[in-house]
């Protein structure tokens, strides 16, 4: 959301926000009530109406001096071989599917187990911003979920190595809100505002 909050603010100036960010918000701090989640449960508590976003479509991401500089990523069995930064499950949620380097090869037919001892490193982190920062400066390829990476490659900082991608097609993101304050102004401006930058128009 961050780089499209200006415009909503812009037109909203009457509106402040609260952020929060958990991995966990399943037990959130006693009288914490947010009036909006963005999640991947169709049910996130009772008391909440939920809107159904979209599903996850995850591909390789790296700049596009560094694909240029390893033109062998340009193919499934390149990129295999290359530096990969994975996003690790430790410490997560475990709340929905976890995708990683492993299982996105394994959906197209290759096993990282079979990588190279001696070769390129495989680097595991559980901070996705760290990854994309790494990505960013060079480091390597990350796997890129397209509803944060998108703006990055529509500014041609980041580029797809291959054209390869998973989509997950039994899950998807929701927007669930308090159904006790359905009618509120401040949370319906928010409400259509967010569909609209979801491709949800009109949901």
């Amino acid at each position: 959301m961050a780089h499209r909050l200006p415009d909503f603010f812009s037109a909203n100036p009457d509106i402040d926000l609260d952020l929060i960010t958990t991995q966990n918000f399943l037990s959130l701090e006693p009288g914490m009530h947010p009036d909006i989640f963005i999640t991947k449960m169709p049910r996130v508590r009772e008391g909440y109406a939920s809107l159904p976003l979209f599903h996850d479509r995850i591909y390789p991401v790296c700049t596009p001096a560094y694909l240029d500089a390893h033109p062998e990523i340009r193919s499934l069995e390149g990129l295999h071989n290359g530096v990969l930064l994975n996003l690790s499950p430790h410490g997560r949620s475990q709340i929905a599917e976890h995708v990683d380097w492993g299982i996105w090869l394994a959906i197209h037919h290759l096993d990282i187990e079979a990588r190279p001892k001696t070769g390129a490193h495989y680097f595991n982190a559980n901070d996705y911003n760290l990854l994309i920062q790494m990505v960013l400066t060079g480091q390597g390829v990350a796997l890129g979920f397209d509803h944060l990476v998108r703006p990055l490659i529509d500014k041609g900082l980041m580029t797809r190595p291959v054209e390869q991608e998973l989509v997950l097609e039994e899950t998807r993101h929701y927007f669930a809100y308090r159904e006790d304050k359905a009618q509120d102004s401040a949370l319906g401006r928010f409400r259509s505002w967010f569909l609209t930058q979801a491709g949800q128009a009109g949901t």
